[in-house]
């Protein structure tokens, strides 16, 4: 019935913990709660909340603000509605660009000028173009001289595209085995940003690939780290990281970390952000598109995102153009 739905939403919603905290709180209150109603739990119990249509007011019957969905996992959210302190989530109109995206030139399927026009018609300002590093030989991975070329074709574009949107030049450069980069630091210096990424070597012992990776973190021109346990779900388990460690040298660097919005990578995973919001690391929600859909997938990045506790203040690509520029630059003139 209409009057079962909203408590419905509220247990189907939640995790089994989340659950169990709000039936443990609705029993305080001398009710029992489940997916159908409150009912008293004896005749001395205080007459239950009527004409509940909504979640909110289930919450609000609780003593508690209304709790998004993707918080309702039992890990502190019930103490923040309690208390005032839920995060104001990132939503989708509030992201201006992203990072993160293929071309023709490695292994993506539609030319710049076509990722361009797609990303405008989403209504971004910004699209960072990040094709692969020579060592992707697998991906078609640009060399130096490809890739000075395409700095050419996107200086160009850019021209035409003025001053409403812009693309940014980047490249998603390989982290050797040695934790050394795949282009030498001064051809890193002609691009706005770079993606670090490891894409082979997966086998590594934990220590030996945490040192790989933070020092590609350490790099001044690597803006970012991507997709950061290489898992693909449901086809690659990720590689042995430490990833705490890593947040400490993302935060101690200032390099930003990618969710990337890839259905099959959906990576750094969201239960760690809250962990990186703590230490001040930026996030960058990026596609890895191949294709001009591809940049549509900047939604499961978000749903992620929020499950992660994020606001739009922890996002890089929430930044308008003007002054995601200055954001990009910030790690090369610590």
């Amino acid at each position: 019935t209409n009057a079962e739905f909203p408590f419905a939403l509220v247990y189907f919603t939640g995790s089994k913990e989340h659950n169990i905290l709000l039936r443990s709180r609705a029993l305080k209150q001398g009710w029992t709660l489940n997916e159908y109603r409150f009912t008293p739990t004896g005749p001395d119990s205080p007459e239950v909340p009527e004409e509940i249509y909504e979640e909110a007011q289930i919450h609000r019957s609780l003593g508690l603000e209304f709790i998004d969905p993707a918080l309702r996992e039992g890990a502190g959210e019930i103490e923040a509605a309690e208390t005032g302190t839920l995060p104001r989530l990132v939503e989708m109109e509030n992201l201006r660009g992203t990072f993160h995206n293929h071309t023709t030139a490695s292994d993506g399927h539609a030319s710049l000028r076509q990722m361009a026009e797609a990303a405008m018609e989403l209504g971004l300002e910004y699209l960072g173009i990040a094709d692969h590093s020579k060592s992707s030989f697998q991906a078609n991975g640009l060399d130096e001289t490809r890739l000075r070329a395409q700095l050419g074709e996107i200086r160009t574009l850019n021209a035409e595209f003025a001053p409403d949107f812009r693309l940014f030049s980047g490249s998603e450069v390989d982290i050797l085995k040695d934790g050394s980069l795949d282009f030498p630091d001064d051809l890193l210096a002609e691009l706005d940003y770079v993606v670090a990424s490891v894409h082979n070597v997966f086998t590594l012992p934990e220590a030996e690939m945490t040192a790989r990776i933070i020092r590609a973190v350490e790099n001044p021109y690597v803006t970012m780290l991507g997709h950061v346990t290489g898992r693909l779900l449901l086809k690659r388990e990720p590689y042995a990281v430490n990833i705490p460690a890593i947040l400490d040298a993302c935060a101690a660097n200032g390099t930003i970390i990618e969710l990337n919005a890839s259905p099959w990578r959906l990576d750094m995973d969201w239960r760690w952000w809250r962990m990186a919001k703590e230490k001040g690391i930026k996030c960058s929600i990026n596609p890895d598109a191949h294709t001009i859909h591809g940049l549509q997938d900047l939604w499961y990045g978000l749903r992620a995102a929020r499950k992660g506790w994020l606001t739009r203040q922890d996002m890089i690509n929430c930044l308008p153009l003007g002054k995601v520029e200055a954001a990009l630059a910030a790690k090369r003139g610590r």
